[in-house]
């Protein structure tokens, strides 16, 4: 008798080690969950041609340290754009202005969190193109992947609102 009520209770606790085990995991997985956001958006107004836009300014940020809006100002470049930058308004009249927020965030390394890029008219400062990207520790990006991806979802916008405005 006594060896029964042994395998029943060697039974019960080998059970209750496996549903603590998956209590720990359902709980980590539904916790790390969070870490692993990311979302990319980009719009572009219906009446701005991107290609018709042939000089930038990228306002840089005073304390920005590690070179975004030059970096921003480089990738518009490869797209054939001539662009100047400077952290006051510009001086000479440009087709956009581009201006940028990057959010750091520490998490074991430093590393940009958000970014979000306008482009905005000379005249008026209204938003013609916008993008954003956002991605957390489990998915971030470097610097350089972030602003590709920015400006390479507004560009690819413009793009996606031709072919369906043509169809």
């Amino acid at each position: 008798m006594q060896s029964i009520n042994a395998m029943h209770i060697h039974r019960w606790s080998a059970l209750k080690r496996v549903q603590i085990i998956l209590s720990f995991l359902l709980v980590s997985t539904y916790l790390l969950a969070g870490c692993a956001t990311n979302r990319a958006t980009a719009t572009v107004s219906p009446s701005v041609d991107l290609a018709a836009l042939k000089s930038m300014y990228v306002k840089l940020i005073p304390s920005d340290n590690s070179g975004v809006g030059e970096e921003i100002a480089s990738k518009l470049r490869t797209k054939g754009v001539v662009v100047k930058t400077g952290a006051e308004d510009p001086k000479e009249k440009v087709d956009a202005i581009v201006t940028y927020i990057d959010k750091w965030h520490w998490d074991i390394t430093l590393y940009m969190l958000a970014l979000s890029v306008s482009f905005r008219e000379f005249e008026t400062n209204i938003v013609m193109a916008n993008g954003s990207s956002l991605h957390t520790s489990l998915t971030r990006l470097s610097q350089t992947e972030m602003i590709e991806e920015v400006i390479g979802n507004i560009y690819n916008n413009a793009k996606l609102r031709i072919i369906k405005t043509a169809n």
